[in-house]
């Protein structure tokens, strides 16, 4: 089944009334999207209704605007309208939520730098009617900018639609937690969660600001109508806290519950935590199916601390679990049967897939020995034709360190390998030119053509060590150098039909009969969604040229280094010894420049990703056993399905 059904958690579909009472525990509308593209799409319509319905009355539509990766969607819908749909936006004022202090303008993480590549470079809006927060101003000149940015809205008319997104300390702008209700545009010291998030964009995180210019909780809810937007499971724990806690200083985003027209928008898997869709038993009368029905069991067995089989009719109906005692003649029998699903999806190296045409797709050129090293070690010992396609570089995330060390190394070694010091196109030359970029470089510039190629060349000589590990060799390997990665920053361009026909080639070439693609959508750059989203889109061209629709390849759905699969979701577990673990680990460790200290490790695990696959491995295993199934050193989960 495709991804967005997985994420969906095999809900039945509701009707009307069992929708409205499943959402009692909301305090404000909450929509969810089958996907990020869909929700950009709506947002960027509800906004070209509101212009459209103002130039017809000749006012002004006066727009609060943030940035971050999901306003993106609803900006290019809005680009795209303007050209193909003359939408006309001259008649709109803009005020951005906030920006870092101190910051340039012309900063590669300046939100003014953001909204101008990404929105206002591409539309009609006069330049006197965009507003956003200046990053360079003086402190003693922060009051008093702020007093103004306030008067301006107030003169242009009042906000009349704010669009925001939602830091995972909850904040809505920079309104980080322990800001009221009340409070108004000013100067506020960063939050270290919200540090953390944006590290990666400033290349470390003791290069992002400590302060920021943000208009205040109390601002923000004087506009005439809000849209919270939020994508991704790594935003589901505080979503699930803004929509059903009651209002509070913790989650600055809770305040959005005392506005009259204020709703939030997620995608599925941003949907996770949600009461009605966690535990959807809780809050509304269910239609059982046996997908529904085995996630109640397993969710069951946890809560108790019971093994499946252990579990007793009197556990069901302490635990908002009557209606699915009626919904089945035998809890036991039930249980049995849960219990014979999860052992069926345990696949043993004999069972597993032999003497097949295999593609691994990495995104990065360390996600297939992080998420799935287990797998493509058998994959090998089951003597598969595996190739390993590394879709991007991994140039961005090499610290420049790495590169000096590398450089003294060529240095050192030159003589041995024969190379003149005195010509001008000697290596010697070549490394001083880096070494002197390197020195004058200031913190997030973006690296020269040529230091982004040791980079990557560090990245992927990192791979084939990895990769030889499980047997593999440098014969093996693919390395796509897709053109969206390239941009030397962490935000990268759109996929483009040149991304998409490097992996349709790919297939057509290899014309596999299993895929392995990352499905995890939580990977703070965002670079796994964009390769999952270019191989959807090849894998559907590929497929439809094929005469033999058998031959369309399984594809096997793994997760990185930020989450892993439910274990009602997981189509096959593949158990580890402690051996299959250890040269796993073996694998990471051959990646150096992530070792100890990566450059983007994700803001919400201290962990390295060596720890991060061993614990996730061995926490899977724990949880099969504790539901009374074989008890395993360690277990990777995947998901199977027919299509994207």
């Amino acid at each position: 089944m495709p991804l967005k059904t997985v994420l969906t958690r095999a809900l039945s579909e509701p009707s009307e009334s069992d929708a409205l009472e499943g959402t009692q525990r909301e305090r404000i509308p909450v929509l969810i999207f089958d996907d990020p593209d869909l929700l950009s799409k709506q947002v960027a319509r509800r906004i070209a209704t509101l212009v459209n319905q103002r130039h017809r009355a000749g006012e002004t539509l006066v727009l609060g605007l943030p940035t971050g990766s999901t306003p993106i969607g609803v900006y290019q819908h809005l680009v795209a309208m303007h050209r193909e749909e003359a939408l006309d936006l001259s008649n709109v004022v803009t005020f951005n939520l906030d920006e870092y202090h101190p910051i340039d303008s012309d900063s590669f993480q300046s939100y003014w730098r953001f909204m101008a590549e990404n929105f206002f470079d591409h539309v009609n809006i006069a330049p006197e009617n965009i507003h956003i927060p200046p990053g360079n101003l003086e402190p003693g000149d922060i009051e008093s900018f702020c007093l103004g940015y306030e008067d301006a809205m107030v003169e242009a008319g009042g906000l009349d639609l704010v669009l925001l997104g939602i830091g995972r300390s909850g904040h809505i702008g920079f309104n980080e937690p322990g800001s009221g209700p009340n409070t108004r545009t000013r100067a506020i010291t960063l939050d270290e969660i919200t540090r953390k998030d944006a590290a990666s964009d400033f290349f470390g995180e003791e290069n992002v600001p400590r302060q920021a210019i943000t208009m205040g909780v109390g601002t923000i809810l004087e506009a005439k109508e809000l849209i919270l937007m939020a994508t991704g499971e790594h935003k589901a724990p505080i979503l699930q806290r803004a929509a059903e806690e009651e209002p509070n200083v913790e989650v600055t985003a809770t305040y959005l519950q005392l506005h009259s027209n204020a709703a939030i928008y997620i995608d599925t898997a941003a949907a996770g935590e949600l009461t009605r869709i966690k535990t959807p038993w809780v809050v509304r009368q269910l239609d059982w199916n046996d997908e529904l029905a085995k996630r109640a069991v397993i969710w069951l067995s946890e809560r108790v601390g019971k093994a499946i089989m252990r579990l007793e009719q009197a556990d069901f109906h302490r635990h908002y679990l009557h209606s699915l005692t009626y919904a089945y003649p035998s809890t036991d029998n039930l249980c049995k049967k849960v219990f014979e699903n999860l052992r069926q999806k345990i696949v043993y190296q004999e069972a597993l897939i032999s003497n097949n045409r295999v593609i691994v797709f990495s995104p990065h050129p360390d996600d297939d020995v992080i998420s799935m090293g287990g797998m493509l070690n058998q994959l090998v010992e089951n003597k598969n034709d595996t190739t390993v396609a590394y879709m991007t570089n991994g140039s961005v995330a090499v610290f420049d360190a790495d590169v000096r060390r590398y450089l003294r190394f060529m240095e050192m070694t030159g003589s041995v390998f024969g190379l003149k010091e005195d010509a001008e196109t000697t290596v010697g030359d070549s490394v001083e030119n880096i070494r002197a970029f390197l020195e004058s470089k200031n913190p997030g510039e973006i690296d020269t053509d040529q230091v982004q190629k040791v980079k990557a060349y560090i990245r992927y000589a990192e791979a084939i060590s990895a990769i030889e590990v499980m047997g593999l060799g440098k014969d093996d390997v693919r390395f796509l150098d897709m053109p969206f990665y390239k941009t030397g920053r962490v935000r990268k361009d759109p996929i483009s039909e040149a991304d998409v026909m490097i992996v349709r080639e790919l297939l057509e070439e290899i014309q596999p009969e299993h895929i392995f693609v990352a499905g995890d959508l939580s990977d703070p750059h965002g670079t796994h969604r964009m390769c999952y989203s270019a191989i959807e889109m090849a894998l559907n061209e590929y497929v439809s040229k094929l005469k033999d629709p058998k031959r369309r390849p399984l594809v096997w759905l793994y997760r990185g280094a930020w989450q892993e699969w439910e274990i009602y979701q997981t189509n096959v577990f593949i158990p580890m010894f402690k051996t299959d673990l250890d040269r796993k680990i073996e694998a990471i460790f051959k990646h150096e420049s992530q070792k100890d200290r990566a450059m983007f490790p994700g803001a919400y695990d201290t962990r390295e990703f060596w720890e991060r696959a061993r614990d996730r491995n061995r926490e899977t295993a724990e949880a099969l056993n504790a539901l009374g199934l074989p008890e395993f050193y360690a277990v990777e989960a995947f998901v199977t399905t027919t299509e994207l």
